[in-house]
């Protein structure tokens, strides 16, 4: 049973934390908490996480200066990035979000049924790109330790669990296409399409194989 997906929470007010973890608190994810950016690079450098809620406004290093470090590790770049700030932030602060790397950008008090729905999505799409990492690297295993010089009752027997394996991996991407067209937030959809594109090359190269 894979790990469940962490998604980490970046703000130095001890209520909006407890806020955020009530509103994730639904979803099977487990919450981790940094009060500061210093914090936030520090747990980064131990912890996978599939998604950061990074609050703007923060002493010392604020979010985007956390961000621009994020993005500049080899690590922890592709980690998607939710901006989260006050209404009267000043008006170029959604640009500089997006600039600096974000997926999206929330302004507070926000619509925690919106905020639930969009990490919901994202943790699906770390979970998916994970299992398929997963099945594409038993499919690169199987075809150079056991295919080669297996018999062919074995070859049949591992065919048919990588084809298991393969079309439990599209069932996934269907639903995850359907969180994706609810959500209706354009850029899921085009982390979604890219998703599908891997997809699209694991089962090629396991057609190729029968």
């Amino acid at each position: 049973m894979p790990d469940r997906a962490r998604v980490l929470l970046v703000d130095d007010r001890e209520e909006n934390l407890i806020a955020l973890e009530a509103i994730l608190s639904s979803l099977d994810v487990i919450p981790m908490r940094a009060r500061s950016g210093e914090e936030a690079l520090k747990a980064l450098l131990s912890t996978d996480f599939a998604l950061i809620l990074l609050d703007v406004r923060m002493p010392g290093m604020d979010g985007f200066e956390t961000a621009a470090h994020i993005k500049r590790r080899e690590r922890t770049r592709n980690i998607p990035i939710i901006f989260l700030t006050v209404v009267d932030s000043a008006p170029d602060y959604a640009f500089r979000g997006y600039a600096a790397g974000a997926v999206d950008y929330l302004t507070k008090p926000f619509d925690p049924w919106v905020l639930r729905a969009k990490v919901a999505v994202f943790v699906e799409l770390y979970t998916m790109n994970r299992r398929l990492t997963e099945q594409a690297a038993l499919l690169r295993e199987r075809l150079s330790t056991e295919l080669p010089g297996g018999a062919g009752a074995d070859q049949t027997s591992v065919l048919a669990e990588l084809s298991r394996r393969v079309v439990a991996v599209e069932d996934e991407l269907r639903r995850v296409r359907e969180l994706a067209d609810k959500s209706g937030d354009t850029t899921v959809n085009g982390a979604v399409a890219d998703l599908a594109e891997r997809v699209t090359h694991l089962r090629a190269g396991f057609d190729a194989l029968q």
